[in-house]
């Protein structure tokens, strides 16, 4: 999760939602990301999504099986898909997300009964630390208003 912290943190000095992911694979880190929405003026360009595209070059697969992903805010609608399309066994995350968490706190996609693909989900991991840095950005970006 540090390592995650680390890529939230570059997001932050580019003025991006702080949000940092990283994916292990075989004790192996395979994909780094953070945010980039605005730099890339994508909606997609989430901390998740951007890690996934790396590991999946990295491993020249779509397939993450056996891989875990580490994120520092728990995941939107969008990428819980992804972390399941690409098969990611683990998603471990720091914050919980009130408004857009797809990973029990809104909606719960990535461990649903309903659907033929799962992943284990482990949430709080450095939870403070990972809340701390969207709580002083979102501070920052309301003085500067």
């Amino acid at each position: 999760m540090k390592f995650a912290l680390l890529e939230a943190q570059k997001a932050f000095q580019k003025n991006e939602v702080p949000v940092g992911a990283v994916i292990v694979h075989a004790n192996r880190l395979i994909g780094r990301g953070h945010n980039s929405v605005e730099t890339l003026q994508d909606a997609t360009a989430h901390a998740e999504m951007m890690a996934i595209q790396a590991a999946e070059k990295q491993l020249n697969s779509w397939r993450l099986d056996d891989a875990k992903l580490y994120v520092t805010l728990e995941p939107c609608s969008m990428c819980a898909g992804a972390i399941l399309l690409s098969r990611i066994d683990k998603v471990v995350f720091g914050a919980h997300d009130p408004r857009y968490g797809a990973c029990g706190s809104v909606l719960q996609i990535a461990d649903n009964d309903s659907l033929d693909v799962r992943t284990e989900l482990v949430s709080g991991v450095l939870e403070h630390e990972c809340s701390d840095i969207l709580k002083q950005f979102f501070r920052q970006l309301r003085q500067r208003k």
